[in-house]
């Protein structure tokens, strides 16, 4: 660059006057104006030079390095420092499972009529975690939520606190009451609606309910109350049978529950977050060889008459004497299975097969089955019956006093003389031990001392020890059905046994499933046993139907217009459960029809009637009557054609 300075510019000024400065200074009129100043020119502009950008990169560069640390400090906070605490709360935003309950197959009867069913409810849950400070920022949440629920639930406040407020604070889960209609589910989801739409306007409200939720179930029905209640059961509050068939066939009946996993926030789903279902498997239907008609005609019956006789309870069975299909099983007094909070537990369960009494005149079937089939006598056998017989240690007499009887076999079994049954059975063998060791085995082939082959819960099998354990006397009772133990459902089948020509078909009461597909299951074939034979149960039948018909017979009131009757009374010393000791009296009549050609068995028992007569045929023979008439009219059985027997009931000496 040369140090030579640049010329500089001269600036032209105005241009001086001639004139003198008096006339410069004071222009007068005639003057020529001075001339104007010329306008100053602007200044060149300035120029500006760039700094460094180095500076600046330095400081940027610096800026994100302080971001970075401090994502590297967070992080290491959350997924180490704070690791458990942030885990706490990722808690309330995870996947949980959930059971969908499978829907429970119908029970009906042998014509599809529902008997059980199930019906829409709802479990109502609660996340106890959302009753908490925390959550609510009140130290009340779950004491305000319980005075909410209760009387919807019909549960105590207290209860519902404590499920509330559970000793694990962790607990995320709690049943608050069991399969609710939806009626109940409805007065909760609006009650829990208005509070949360308060608390968004109004901020002193809190929704002490956004924890409660519900679970889809089903809850158990029966269309008939009481009807059939013995035979059904019923089903808990964990949803499983808790008597009867329903406990019986509960596996069968429940079907499989299934599964749904989702992620949930504040124990509401979230959609987006995705899950997965394990549908239920409905369980299978359930059909029973009851028929609803005939089960009504049975339970309408035996309760007037426990009622009338001021009895402790009584029981009716019918049954399909070829088939052993059980057509009704009745109790008095019974139960509602809709409201097991108004029964009484003594009713609960099926009397008619957990019973063991000791059955009387009617066990005389067996005894007279013996003695005919080991030939030992003839219905036509002459038998001198004393007003008392001594043997062992006791002295046996019949229900009343009489005078030396001379009866036939078969005169023994319709006037029911137990001194005659003794004095029969005593032919069975060459001793006494040997003719026990035989009766025992007959016993036993009708079914006593076993379980009839129903499998039904809580089922006696009844009481029958072996011969060489019979006592002196039980040695002479047990032929007249003293000493010995059964349910009502076996001594039906032992006439069920006679009717069929002698041979057992082991009862049954369910005719086979229907599964989720529609396709019908039958039940396994009964077991069948020949007894006696067709020869032997044809003869009885004739003297059972003497029992009825003759006029010196014991179960004249069981007779029924049109129709040959088969039947055998009984009146039986009773053991009371509460003492163990003889208390009153077991009235009872078995009997089945048409005697000629038998279609159907029914049995009645009844315990300690306590007002009017206690003999089995005058109380328990219009029960057989009754619904013996309903039965063969409901299976269109045509009256009998031919006349009976008549079989001689005495002989003159």
């Amino acid at each position: 660059m040369s140090d030579r300075q640049p010329p500089r510019r001269r600036v032209p000024g105005p241009a001086r006057s001639s004139r003198p400065a008096s006339d410069r200074r004071r222009p007068g009129p005639g003057a020529r104006p001075a001339r104007r100043p010329a306008a100053p020119r602007p200044a060149a502009p300035r120029v500006i030079r760039l700094g460094s950008p180095r500076p600046r990169l330095r400081m940027v560069g610096f800026a994100l390095a302080l971001v970075l640390i401090a994502f590297v400090v967070r992080l290491l906070q959350v997924q180490a420092v704070d690791a458990s605490t942030y885990a706490a709360k990722a808690e309330r935003n995870r996947y949980v499972g959930q059971v969908l309950a499978a829907e429970r197959g119908e029970i009906t009867d042998r014509a599809g009529v529902a008997l059980a069913t199930s019906e829409d409810a709802y479990d109502i849950t609660a996340d106890p975690t959302m009753f908490g400070y925390e959550q609510l920022k009140i130290e009340d949440g779950p004491e305000q939520a319980a005075a909410l629920l209760a009387p919807i639930l019909g549960q105590e406040q207290a209860d519902l606190v404590r499920k509330l407020r559970p000793k694990d604070p962790r607990a995320r889960y709690a049943k608050l009451a069991g399969r609710q209609t939806p009626q109940v589910w409805k007065q909760i989801r609006d009650l829990k609606s208005a509070l949360a739409t308060k608390s968004e306007t109004d901020s002193t409200t809190v929704n002490v309910l956004a924890g409660v939720f519900s679970v889809p179930s089903s809850k158990r029905v029966y269309p008939n109350g009481e009807l059939a209640a013995g035979i059904l059961g019923w089903v808990n509050a964990e949803g499983n049978g808790g008597g009867g068939v329903e406990q019986q066939l509960n596996s069968t009946l429940a079907g499989k529950d299934g599964k749904i996993r989702y992620a949930q926030s504040g124990g509401r789903q979230v959609p987006t977050a995705g899950s997965t279902e394990t549908p239920a498997v409905p369980g299978s239907d359930v059909e029973l060889t009851i028929d609803r008609d005939i089960q009504w005609a049975a339970q309408n019956a035996i309760t007037e008459q426990v009622e009338k006789s001021k009895a402790d309870r009584g029981y009716v069975v019918v049954q399909d004497t070829r088939t052993g299909e059980i057509l009704a099983m009745a109790n008095s007094p019974g139960f509602d299975p809709n409201d097991l909070a108004k029964a009484d537990s003594e009713a609960l369960g099926n009397a008619a097969v957990q019973d063991a009494y000791e059955p009387g005149s009617t066990a005389k079937v067996m005894s007279m089955a013996a003695v005919l089939q080991e030939n030992a006598a003839t219905p036509l056998t002459h038998v001198t019956v004393p007003n008392r017989l001594h043997r062992g240690d006791r002295l046996f007499q019949d229900d009343i006093d009489h005078p030396t009887w001379y009866l036939t076999l078969n005169g023994v079994l319709a006037k029911s003389s137990n001194i005659g049954t003794i004095l029969a059975t005593g032919q069975l063998g060459k001793t006494q031990a040997e003719a026990n060791r035989v009766l025992y085995s007959y016993l036993r082939k009708f079914g006593i001392g076993s379980p009839t082959g129903l499998g039904f819960p809580g089922e006696t099998k009844g009481i029958l020890a072996p011969p060489d354990k019979w006592s002196t006397s039980q040695q002479y009772t047990i032929p007249f059905g003293q000493g010995v133990s059964i349910n009502a459902l076996q001594a039906a089948s032992v006439y069920s046994t006679i009717a069929n020509g002698g041979v057992r078909v082991e009862p049954t009461l369910v005719r086979g499933t229907k599964g989720p597909d529609g396709r019908f299951t039958p039940a396994p074939a009964p077991q069948k046993t020949r007894v006696v034979s067709q020869k032997t149960a044809k003869t009885l039948a004739q003297m059972l139907e003497s029992v009825v018909d003759d006029r010196e017979g014991t179960g004249t009131k069981a007779r029924i217009p049109g129709y040959r009757v088969a039947g055998k009374t009984g009146t039986a010393n009773r053991v009371d459960p509460a003492t163990g000791k003889y208390r009153g009296y077991t009235s009872s009549f078995a009997g089945f029809a048409p005697a000629d050609n038998p279609r159907v068995t029914v049995y009645c028992a009844i315990q300690n009637a306590t007002k009017g007569s206690y003999f089995g045929g005058q109380i328990c023979g219009p029960v057989f009557k009754q619904v013996m008439e309903f039965a063969l009219k409901t299976l269109q059985v045509p009256p009998t054609g031919a006349k009976p027997a008549s079989l001689p009931v005495s002989f003159a000496p």
